[in-house]
Parts: C-alpha cells; structure tokens; sequence
C-alpha cells in the first residue's frame, strides 16, 4: 500500500501517470487527465514563464549599463570596480541563496552543481526559514528594488547602490531550476530543465532589442530600468498566484514527500522544515553542520582536486570564461565610440547573436562526429577560433567584420562552454560530477569578478582595449592546452576517478 501511495504521487509530480500494474484495475483518475499531472504541468508552464520574465528584464538593461555609468560621469576604472563588487555579491551570496533547496536535496549533485559546490547549510539556508515560496518572492523583489533604484540613479553612488540588491537576491533562475527538480520525476529532469533553459534564452535575445529601442527615447535608460522593475513585479505576481497549495514538492533523491512516514504526505512545507530542524539533521541523515565549517571544508576539497588533477582545466576555464566577457564587457560603448552605431542597432546586433548562440547547440552532435567526439581537440579548434575573432574585432575598421566575428563567436563561444565541461567531467570522472560542474561554476564566477576589474583598466588606454587583452587571454588558454594535450586525454583521470 505505501509503495502505492508512493507511486501515485511520484507518477503525479513526474507529469506522467504511473502504468497499472497486470490485471490490476485502473485508478479513478488515473491518465493523462488525473488532476495532479494537469496540475504540476500547469506548475512547470509557469516556471518557465518566469525564467523567460526574467531574463527578458535583465537583458534590457544590463547591455546598457556601460553607457549609463559613464554618462555619470564615471571612469572606466570606476567603473570596473562597480561591476566587480557586483560579481563579488553574487559569488558570497550564492552560498546562501543559490542553495535554497540544498536543505532538501541533503547535499546532491544538483544542489552542488547550482553556484558554488559549496554543501547545503543545514540549519543557517535562509530558504529553511522562510520557505520556499517567500524566498523565491523576497528575490524577485528584492532585485525588483534594486532595479528601481538603478532607474533613479543620478549619481555614481546610487548606481553602485542599485547593483548591491541585485547582486545579492538576483538567483531567480537558480531556485526555479531547483523548484523544477523538485517538481518532476528524476528520469524526466534534463528535459524539463533544458525547456527552462531555452525559455529563458528566448527572453535574452527578445530582450536587448527593446531595451536598445527604448534607450532611443529622451529618458531612455531610466524608462528601460522602469519597466524591468515592472517586468519583475509581474514575475512576483505570478509567483504569488502559483497553485501552491495544489501540488506537493519533493526530493526525488531523498524522498522527503514521498518517504518513509505518511504522516509527512500531509503536512505541509513548513511543517516538514520544522520537523526537520528539530530533528537537527538534514534530509539525508547527516548531522546538521555550521555554515562555515561547511565552506572550509568544500574550499579544501577544491584546493585538493583543482592542484592535483585538474589546474589545467579550470585555468582554461577561467582565461577563456574571461576572454569572452571582456568582449561582452563594452561592446555597447565601443561600437557607439569606433563607429557611431546607436545602442537600437547595437541591441539587434546582441538578440541576433544570442539566436544563434541558442541554434549552435544543434551544430554540437556532428561537429563531434567529424572529430570522433574527442572534446578536446574541438575545445582547442574552438578557441583558436575564438582568438582569432577577437582579434579581429580589436582591429576591424567596418561594421561588417564586427557582424562577421560576432556571428562566429556565437558558434566558437557556445561549442567551447559545452566542450570545456564535457572534459572535465571526463577527465574527473562521473562519480564526482555534480562537484565538477558546481567547480567550474565557481570559477566562471571568480572570472566575473576579475573581467570588469581588467576591463576598466583596459579602457583606459582604448575602447579596444578590452577584447585584445581577451585575445591576449585565449591565446593564453591555447598553450596551456597545447601543453596539456597528453594529460588531458583521459590519462589522468583513473587517478581521480579512483579516489
């Protein structure tokens, strides 16, 4: 009976119905109309809207920002140095927010591949404490304020100011892609949360074109931060009138909701919290530990793989992550200083880009098959690629190599973010791959934390400062790689695997 119950609800919360069993009678209910299937669709369609809410919201106005705080009056180093706290924010803050659901998923590949492989904070994750509604909400709108402000700024400081609640509680999509973990079936996982991916992709190639026509407009960028702070509020609204209360959220690794008691069936999200709390251990049976014991303990285990094992992989990561983000970094400004482009023109240039970044993925699987799914060489190919067009961008005369380079980098920058983690997850091994992705995250993180600081800098000297120090980087990358060729081959990887 209890394996039943489990099944049912499973079946529910996977957005498929569990099969009869031979010679057994189907459930009232049961097919693809039973209500809970209907419902915990009707619970992923609106996720999706809001990773595509989101984003849409972002890339009006981040794209913008560099011409913003200069009409400030700011420094390109002053500059830097905002962007950089931002990122600061964001990789401190994730520890807390961006594992909101760690306390449910005791630790698993998923919650340690959000943000920082960092393990989930048992008794201190602010989400334990609000619950998962409320924190969802308190981000969107938290960020919603800071978006406000940043529509108000009239002065350096407010904009710096404006960035510190977005840098902190801007992990929408991070706790959505839990949230949809959470809500569906293990087997069909990957799926729903690519949906996601690509929902959230179309709202950033949608997203530069308006806010690049709206920044035409007397009062332009304040009016596009006005409207991503209404864009935000509407996401908080849905947020709020989510069925909730119609669908039961688990753990499919854990079986929190669906385990071993039936009396947590019937309680709900904050009841199971307290019961946990009380309990003073996590979901997974491990006692409960303080926060920072939890980070020594992680930043050990990083030391010990990255120095070990893998350095050479995570320092491509790291010069190829900053490379591209140096480019991304003025491009709005260094377009309109070379060649007069408007930011309109700019913004389709971006949504045109960011299109075909989303159909590279389609080009992968016989890109792999021409070079007989060896990751590596096609990592390395593609960043020859990559060199070679920021270099050429650094120097273009025309707006045409500007189209030119910034179409191909869309395909060499997409197959190089799939082939860098499809090496390390190779070359570390599958038993440890929710810790090698959550690795690599953190890495890209600490290259946002580096790249506004050397673009600042860079712009000091010329608007093409930055891509050509991020050529600099990527040729860079190419040696190492080039150094590191036999190694990174697989020859490293049983030592790994086996410990």
């Amino acid at each position: 009976m209890e394996l039943g119950r489990r099944r049912d609800l499973g079946s529910a919360l996977g957005l498929a119905p569990a099969p009869a069993k031979p010679g057994q009678e189907p459930r009232p209910g049961a097919g693809a109309g039973a209500p809970g299937a209907v419902r915990a669709r009707r619970f992923v369609l609106c996720l999706y809207l809001v990773g595509f809410l989101d984003l849409f919201g972002v890339s009006m106005v981040v794209p913008l920002l560099s011409l913003h705080v200069k009409s400030l009056g700011a420094s390109p180093t002053v500059a830097g140095v905002v962007g950089s706290s931002y990122g600061i924010l964001q990789l401190f803050s994730s520890a807390v927010v961006g594992h909101v659901w760690g306390h449910f998923h005791g630790g698993g590949d998923f919650a340690v591949s959000q943000t920082l492989a960092v393990p989930c904070f048992p008794q201190g994750c602010w989400s334990d404490v609000v619950g998962r509604r409320s924190s969802l909400l308190a981000c969107i709108l938290l960020s919603a304020l800071g978006y406000l402000i940043l529509g108000a700024s009239t002065s350096v400081f407010l904009f710096a100011l404006a960035r510190v609640p977005v840098g902190i509680f801007k992990h929408t999509l991070s706790i959505s892609r839990a949230l949809l973990s959470d809500l569906v079936a293990e087997k069909e996982r990957p799926l729903v949360i690519g949906r996601f991916n690509t929902a959230s992709s179309v709202g950033f190639i949608l997203g530069p074109m308006v806010g690049g026509y709206l920044t035409e407009l007397d009062g332009g960028f304040y009016l596009t931060a006005f409207i991503c702070f209404s864009v935000f509020i509407l996401n908080a609204g849905l947020v709020w009138l989510f069925p909730w209360s119609e669908v039961k959220l688990n753990s499919t690794k854990n079986g929190l909701l669906l385990g071993k008691s039936h009396a947590l069936l019937g309680k709900t999200d904050c009841e199971v919290q307290e019961a946990a709390t009380r309990h003073g251990t996590t979901v997974s049976g491990k006692p409960a530990r303080l926060p920072w014991m939890e980070v020594v303990s992680t930043l050990r285990d990083m030391k010990s793989l990255i120095v070990s094992e893998m350095w050479d992989i995570f320092l491509v990561r790291l010069l190829m992550g900053v490379a591209v983000m140096l480019y991304y970094s003025n491009f709005v400004l260094a377009l309109e200083e070379r060649f007069g482009v408007r930011p309109k023109t700019t913004g389709y240039l971006i949504s045109y880009s960011s299109a075909l970044g989303a159909l590279a993925g389609f080009t992968l699987g016989p890109i792999l098959r021409l070079y007989k799914h060896n990751s590596h060489t096609v990592l390395l190919h593609s960043s020859v690629l990559t060199f070679t067009l920021l270099l050429l961008y650094s120097t273009a005369h025309t707006m045409g190599i500007v189209v030119f380079s910034s179409t191909l980098l869309s395909f060499s920058t997409a197959i190089g973010r799939t082939c860098i983690t499809d090496l390390q997850l190779t070359v570390g091994g599958a038993q440890a791959s929710g810790t090698l992705i959550g690795m690599g995250q953190s890495v890209t993180a600490v290259g946002r934390v580096i790249a506004p600081l050397l673009s600042g800098v860079a712009q000091e000297v010329s608007p093409c400062g930055p891509p050509s120090l991020g050529a600099a980087l990527a040729l860079m990358a190419i040696i190492v790689m080039s150094v590191s060729r036999p190694r990174c081959g697989g020859d490293g990887s049983d030592k790994l695997k086996s410990e």
